[in-house]
Formats: structure tokens, sequence, C-alpha cells
């Protein structure tokens, strides 16, 4: 089963019944050995996805009840680690979450993509100081 399929799974069945049928490979399918990380991984980029572009899983929602499965989807994921006591994932993801936000509200989405793969890059393992790191970089340029 994909991770976003895992996801859609662990909705609640309010947002179930808004998934569409033929769900398509997760973003982050492979990537992480943690399957707690790659589970938050892709629950929160499904849930930013709501919030701000076009979600893969969830169709026929409104906007205020996008940005509430949105919010849901955060929760989820965040919940996964944070059961697990992974406070250094919740503080990439929570880094994440809210510089994507930024990113969006100063109208800057050419970032946003380096912003996930920094992310990423830190929950994998496969090194980087993630999110908060590549902005700060982002921002002086290099």
């Amino acid at each position: 089963m994909s991770l976003l399929a895992q996801v859609v799974a662990a909705c609640d069945e309010e947002l179930r019944a808004h998934a569409v049928s033929d769900l398509p490979d997760g973003r982050f399918d492979g990537l992480l050995e943690d399957q707690s990380r790659a589970f938050t991984l892709e629950a929160v980029f499904e849930g930013y996805l709501l919030h701000y572009d076009s979600p893969r899983a969830f169709t026929g929602m409104d906007a205020d009840l996008r940005l509430l499965a949105g919010d849901a989807l955060y929760a989820l994921g965040l919940a996964r680690v944070a059961e697990c006591g992974d406070l250094l994932a919740v503080a990439e993801l929570a880094d994440l979450i809210s510089l994507c936000a930024q990113a969006e509200a100063e109208g800057r989405r050419e970032v946003i993509g380096e912003l996930w793969a920094a992310s990423a890059a830190a929950l994998s393992g496969a090194g980087g100081g993630g999110a908060r790191q590549k902005a700060v970089q982002l921002a002086q340029g290099s």
C-alpha cells in the first residue's frame, strides 16, 4: 500500500468520504526507511496541497473544508512522529509547515520545492540542515 493510501486510510471517516477512488503513488514512497517519518512527510505534504494547491488524494471539498482537512492531515502526520518520541522530526516538519506558509504569503512559491527537498533529505538521514537552514541560504542568495 502506498504512503498516500496509508494516509487516506488513517483519516477520519468524514475525510475518507472525499478520497479519490484511484490514488496515485505517494510522493515520498521509498525515500525514507523510517516508516513513521515517511508517513508523516506524506500526510503533511497532502495537508500542504489541501491548503495551497491541488490535492492528490481528495476531491469535492469547498474551500473551508479543504482548509480544515489540511489542518487535520498536518495533525495526523505530526501526531504519528510525536507518538514515537521523534522530536527532531516534529521540529523539522513544524519548520517546514511554517516556512511554506510564509513563502505562500509572500508570493515566493519558487522556493517551496527546495524547502520540501531539504526536509526530506534531513528526515531521510541523507543529511543537510533541513528547511530552516535552506530558508536561510535562500534568503542570503546562496
